[in-house]
């Protein structure tokens, strides 16, 4: 939420009068004016954070890159760009992976599906036009990139998101065969859809491709849904803080590297075997000797927070840094994720955060601060 760029270079999204029509306070946020947060009844980061737990939230995250990669070479293309294995990526199975430069730094995360005429791809908004680079300047003859601009894409999130989307999804198969991490063709309102069971906020609920010129209808239909609610980025960044899940230009950037994020999951086994990625020699380095430093969760006491770039002490040593902060409506008190030195890096290990002058005392914390909500495969719907 720090990235914010100046209004004047901050551009509309598809659904910019919508949310204006709605009372959205919007911000300029990773190139884009985008709703922070709505007035009115039911309006408020707290409240919409709250609807979201109980409820279904519908986040416009249209800023976000799509990228379709096709071609005869795509496959080999992509393999050597990202440290996924293709071959156990199945259709209709999105998978979370990582660009990374040789040494190690993440240049962004992003997710990757297998679609009949190629993989789509979906990374963040603030660096999406540096990924189309990275991407372009790699690619070989036989494959090729596309920035799908024409196309939005919404989230709905929330307890409710699946009894709201079955009313209206239709397909080859019901919606209820999507499981967390798993996606499909459907048909919204008319309009041709690609649905994925993923998110970013901790609970059950799904993101939504649709061409931009169907997004308003497709977002009046849900919210006209009386589960949803409108939910601005204040109550996304609070959800995912809550979820312990990272956030690019904030918990992650080109001096962190997959380790010490703990996203080490997101390298396959094949590929830490095999190689062939960019930052794989500096990778086996770190899981052999392990990183000198860790990402962590922090819970405080009382009620001000501490928010990123708070240094963190042990005793008078400065061990680590927050990267993202706020409070937890959830849990009621201030929480945080930061990076620590190794040494001070288990659960329970007492520190202390400098906010304005102030030692705040804090503890380590396993991560997710709330626990996530997916709906796995095999769980009854």
């Amino acid at each position: 939420m720090s990235d914010h760029d100046t209004p004047a270079e901050a551009q509309p999204l598809p659904l910019d009068e919508w949310h204006r029509a709605r009372g959205a306070r919007m911000v300029p946020f990773a190139g884009y004016a985008m709703p922070v947060q709505y007035t009115g009844p039911g309006g408020g980061i707290v409240a919409e954070h709250e609807w979201t737990r109980s409820h279904a939230g519908l986040f416009d995250v249209s800023h976000m890159g799509q990228l379709l990669l096709s071609g005869e070479r795509a496959e080999a293309a992509l393999e050597a760009l990202l440290p996924i294995d293709l071959r156990t990526l199945e259709p209709g199975a999105p998978r979370y992976s990582l660009l990374l430069d040789e040494d190690a730094g993440i240049i962004d995360d992003l997710i990757v599906a297998r679609w009949e005429d190629g993989f789509f791809i979906v990374v963040n908004g603030a660096t999406k036009h540096g990924d189309i680079a990275h991407f372009e300047e790699r690619l070989p003859a036989g494959a090729t990139l596309r920035h799908l601009e024409d196309r939005a894409l919404l989230a709905l999130q929330g307890p409710a998101a699946f009894a709201v989307l079955d009313r209206h999804a239709t397909g080859a198969t019901p919606l209820s065969t999507l499981s967390f991490m798993r996606g499909a063709h459907f048909t919204l309102a008319g309009t041709a859809a690609w649905i994925s069971r993923t998110g970013y906020t901790g609970e059950d609920g799904f993101e939504i491709s649709i061409p931009s010129a169907k997004a308003a209808s497709i977002a009046e239909l849900l919210c006209s849904e009386p589960e949803v609610h409108p939910i601005g980025l204040g109550a996304r960044d609070s959800l995912r803080l809550e979820a312990g899940l990272p956030l690019y230009g904030h918990d992650l950037d080109r001096t962190t590297d997959p380790v010490s994020a703990g996203l080490g999951w997101a390298i396959a086994r094949r590929r830490r075997a095999e190689g062939g990625f960019p930052g794989h020699a500096p990778i086996a380095r770190l899981v052999e000797q392990g990183p000198a430093w860790r990402r962590v969760g922090l819970s405080f006491d009382g009620r001000l927070p501490a928010r990123e770039g708070a240094p963190l002490f042990a005793g008078d040593a400065e061990v680590g840094r927050v990267t993202s902060g706020g409070f937890s409506p959830t849990l009621g008190r201030p929480i945080a994720m930061a990076y620590v030195d190794a040494a001070h890096a288990a659960p329970g290990t007492p520190l202390t955060a400098e906010v304005r002058g102030r030692r705040l005392e804090a503890a380590v914390t396993p991560l997710p601060f709330v626990p996530h909500r997916y709906h796995r495969q095999g769980a009854s719907r």
